[in-house]
């Protein structure tokens, strides 16, 4: 099993490669040039942690409000919190997609640019044109480390929300109020710091794509 998978990981690996060359061809014969398709995954990343960010502040209101209701309305409360983790695993699981697809396109954009600085007979124009590579890639490092930690807050945060709407599943009684109340008050500074974090990372995703589109 080991041996097939050691053959066929870097055929996966080539052919997913393969792809994302094919497409990003595909796209630049329709006008759309890698730089813009960065730009667009920036924005859809932007839009995705927005809405992880109010997604996971809606869960933490469960949480609170569950600590109120008496014992007859757990199951409820139970089937409530366990939608509200479905729906933020999914948030996570969409903004970790859109950063890889950030990572994807940069990626090929870099290396793209990297190769077409030897096309120039002006050295003046490759000299600065390097110039501005090596400054997109320093941004874009800048981004990828703020978009990164604040994705990072999450899974931490889905375990504690995991194991406490599992606890609830199987203890629908006080004991499992008690417990819900002190994890929602250590989930409040968790998300509390994620929130941070994400209003941060939406914040330099702004910024970055005002620097990719200075003439708009």
């Amino acid at each position: 099993m080991n041996n097939i998978r050691r053959l066929v990981l870097p055929l996966l690996i080539v052919l997913l490669a393969g792809c994302s060359s094919a497409y990003y061809g595909a796209m630049e014969k329709m006008g759309y040039a890698k730089r813009d398709i960065l730009v667009t995954r920036v924005e859809k990343a932007q839009t995705a942690q927005e809405d992880a960010k109010e997604q996971f502040a809606d869960a933490l209101q469960s949480f609170l409000a569950a600590t109120k209701i008496d014992g007859g309305e757990l199951k409820l409360k139970y089937d409530e919190l366990n939608t509200q983790l479905q729906d933020c695993e999914t948030r996570a699981e969409e903004v970790n997609d859109r950063i890889s697809a950030i990572d994807d396109v940069a990626t090929a954009l870099f290396e793209e640019w990297g190769l077409e600085l030897d096309q120039y007979s002006n050295q003046k124009l490759r000299s600065q044109s390097k110039q501005q590579l090596n400054s997109t890639r320093v941004r874009y490092g800048e981004l990828m480390t703020v978009m990164r930690r604040a994705a990072s807050r999450m899974e931490p945060i889905l375990a504690t929300f995991r194991d406490q709407v599992l606890f609830l599943k199987h203890n629908l009684n006080a004991q499992a109020l008690r417990s819900l109340d002190g994890t929602s008050r250590e989930l409040q500074g968790d998300i509390a710091d994620l929130i941070r974090d994400m209003e941060k990372s939406i914040s330099e995703a702004e910024s970055f794509i005002r620097e990719m589109k200075p003439n708009e």
